[in-house]
């Protein structure tokens, strides 16, 4: 796949750059509440625009319906693009219509606009490959060179991102690269002993990766909302916590091969819980209590794991040589909560294993906490697509990018 700095090697002043970005970011209203995605691009626009490109950011947010809806605008991200980078950015409300011809055409060298949510036409996330390619056709006629560096996007096949490509000269943006780069460290030649954390709430999420893990990884260390289906699977009693029912027989099979296959498969010796679930909003004060992870009582909810547990996932993570960590250990959006997150996070930042952040709520939680990002080997902007990536599945918009 050729690079930006192929791109421009070759020369940009005056070409219109279609950048297809990620800045999918979480809004509070129009407050953008983490802007970890916008900061990712920031090198590529930046470089394009200072080499005298006339840059077009595209991107999705959230799940409009294929028209546009105010709630999904890209205006927050637009104005906090142009903060971030220290210049005008102009902003279009529509995707392919007049608005954005006109915003586009009007762009001088070394300028940057941003056309609005992509998904706002239904073309964006269309099954038929006729409808997708017609939107294509239209996104392509607003440039000159596609640039692809929403990662979090790449699992998709959208026409943005895997249609799009084909109908212009095509390259990977410095965020793409290097976020290939790392997923290769965790899948070709790996550093040992490679530790997994998989967090989050559903275990059917993480089912095809923990299925791919079992033949790489030498531990894996589970939390979340999705323990408790594998304490369940164990035979112990989970309470009021989330259960997926229908997953033991798949987690069951799991816990058999990593037994089988020498892979140490490692769960909570103790939780967090409540009898009901926290108020995220006000974060009033709730009645957390620490039990024994093999005895939750019947009315309590398992919401996070416990202190001995935050030191044995700890202590998985000190000696290792590769860690990848995908998924919140509890509920972290609330303080009676979050202080499993935090320990795997400060564990993460003192180990001196090359350590991955596997995006979306981890990510989040990484900067809510007030992690130093530097402090970790990298902190990914695509959840679902690093673990399609470890899965071994191909992803649209990579293979796109290929030539």
């Amino acid at each position: 796949m050729k690079t930006i700095d192929e791109l421009l090697a070759e020369g940009v002043t005056g070409k219109r750059v279609f950048v297809r970005a990620d800045l999918n970011v979480p809004l509070d209203s129009t407050t953008i509440t983490d802007d970890g995605r916008i900061r990712a691009v920031v090198p590529t626009v930046k470089a394009l625009a200072e080499a005298g490109a006339r840059v077009i950011v595209a991107s999705h947010l959230g799940r409009p319906k294929g028209a546009p809806d105010p709630a999904f605008s890209l205006a927050p991200a637009a104005a906090r693009l142009g903060e971030l980078l220290g210049a005008d950015v102009a902003f279009a409300g529509d995707t392919v219509g007049e608005t954005a011809t006109a915003t586009v055409a009007d762009l001088a060298d070394g300028r940057v606009a941003v056309i609005e949510n992509l998904r706002f036409n239904a073309g964006e996330t269309a099954k038929d490959d006729a409808e997708r390619g017609a939107f294509a056709e239209q996104l392509a006629a607003l440039a000159d060179v596609y640039v692809g560096d929403g990662f979090g996007a790449v699992h998709r096949k959208h026409a943005s991102v895997f249609d799009l490509p084909a109908r212009l000269p095509h390259y990977a943006g410095y965020l793409i690269s290097t976020e290939v780069g790392v997923l290769k460290k965790l899948t070709e030649d790996v550093k040992r002993p490679y530790a997994v954390v998989l967090g989050g709430s559903k275990v059917s999420d993480k089912l095809a990766v923990i299925d791919q893990l079992l033949g790489r990884a030498d531990r894996i260390l589970v939390g979340g909302g999705m323990v408790f289906t594998f304490l369940a699977a164990k035979g112990h009693e989970v309470g009021a916590s989330l259960l997926q029912q229908d997953q033991l027989p798949a987690v069951r099979e799991y816990v058999e091969r990593a037994e089988k296959n020498g892979i140490e498969l490692v769960l909570p010796v103790d939780v967090v819980t409540s009898a009901g679930f926290p108020d995220l909003k006000t974060k009033a004060p709730s009645d957390p209590r620490t039990v024994a992870a093999d005895a939750i009582p019947a009315d309590q909810m398992g919401l996070d794991i416990g202190p001995e547990t935050r030191k044995l996932y700890a202590s998985k993570i000190a000696d290792a040589g590769t860690v990848f960590w995908n998924g919140p250990m509890g509920v972290f959006e609330h303080p009676d909560y979050a202080e499993g997150t935090r320990a795997v996070a400060q564990a993460l930042v003192d180990s001196p294993a090359f350590s991955v952040v596997g995006g979306g709520d981890s990510a989040a939680a990484v900067r809510t906490l007030g992690f130093d990002e530097n402090a970790f080997g990298h902190i990914s902007t695509g959840g679902g697509a690093s673990l399609e990536y470890l899965e071994g599945k191909t992803l649209p918009g990579l293979a796109a990018l290929e030539d």
